[in-house]
């Protein structure tokens, strides 16, 4: 298989690779000497295929944009005015391979990556740039050519590896809901808890040390919300610390999936024959600034009323800063 051409982008003791034929897939992030990204052991970084599923696909590890929305579903005709759109899996940017720019300036090196809606008139364009001072920036743009308001969600999908040393630091006490949940009972998605703790029947589970919450193996996707404010959420894996500078005005909510070897999408092979592939659960954990939530878009617009809008002929703008914690 043919490796797929890649943008590698330095600075300080910072560093980054993009791959952009794989939709603008961030491969790499090496900040305090780490390289903190999750490799999928079962799914090479190859460039999809037709109308593939992201999770037997694309789900390679990295992170990547999702965007107009998360999860698969419909978005109904009274939103748009034109007509029902089927939306796909983690959204249309990780299949598109967008128009992209690599460039070295007095800030750093920075990679510009611009995609084109076909079937709805937005254009999403993410610079990130590589700083001397060991920072790596990412700036977000979304506008909206047509003549209706567009609701959207974005999600900066981050995975993580999941150990017995990762640890989650988020706002102690935000409210949090529980999306999904497998091999674990978290509750329906209407019910309130306050991170770290979330019950899952008579035990508390301390989500910030993921591999310990539960005994059991488990997987769940919930949102945290963040304060109006700066503030700074991060992930630990022993010694080794990484700090995301984001703002709750900008970026109301954390998604957060937590795979402690209990979620799959390979059906597994139950044979004795040693040349057959186990569908090994994954041990991964994701952190994700988001615009909206949950994850699917006609459920952010209905059920939670929490879909970010933009007008017809605006722009909207966001940002974060990644950086080794100390």
């Amino acid at each position: 298989m043919t490796t797929p051409g890649y943008a590698a982008l330095h600075g300080g003791e910072a560093s980054a690779v993009l791959l952009p034929a794989l939709g603008g897939k961030i491969r790499e992030v090496t900040l305090g000497g780490r390289q903190w990204f999750w490799h999928n052991p079962q799914l090479p970084f190859a460039p999809p295929d037709g109308a593939a599923r992201f999770d037997l696909v694309g789900d390679s590890g990295g992170f990547d944009d999702c965007f107009p929305t998360v999860a698969a579903g419909t978005l109904p005709t009274w939103v748009r005015g034109a007509g029902d759109l089927v939306l796909a899996d983690h959204g249309d940017l990780w299949r598109l391979a967008p128009d992209t720019t690599i460039a070295t300036a007095d800030d750093g090196h920075v990679a510009t990556c611009r995609w084109e809606g076909a079937r709805w008139p937005w254009r999403f364009t993410r610079t990130v740039r590589v700083t001397p001072s060991s920072e790596v920036r990412f700036e977000y743009e979304v506008q909206n050519g047509g003549a209706h308001a567009m609701p959207f969600l974005w999600a900066g999908h981050a995975l993580f590896p999941l150990s017995s040393q990762t640890r989650l630091f988020l706002p102690e006490g935000a409210i949090t809901r529980v999306w999904t949940h497998h091999g674990a009972d978290f509750g329906a998605s209407v019910v309130e808890h306050r991170w770290p703790r979330v019950r899952s029947g008579a035990v508390m589970a301390d989500l910030s040390a993921p591999w310990t919450a539960l005994k059991v193996p488990y997987a769940c996707r919930l949102y945290v919300a963040l304060p109006p404010e700066e503030c700074v959420i991060a992930i630990a894996e022993g010694e080794s610390k990484l700090e995301m500078v984001l703002d709750g005005r900008e970026m109301p909510y954390v998604g957060v999936w937590i795979n402690r070897e209990g979620w799959t999408p390979f059906a597994p092979k139950r044979s004795w024959l040693p040349w057959k592939r186990r569908a090994v659960p994954y041990a991964n954990v994701a952190i994700e600034p988001c615009l909206g939530a949950p994850d699917g878009l006609a459920d952010a617009v209905a059920s939670w009323d929490a879909a970010a809008w933009l007008a017809p002929e605006t722009a909207m703008r966001w940002g974060m800063t990644w950086r080794a914690g100390g």
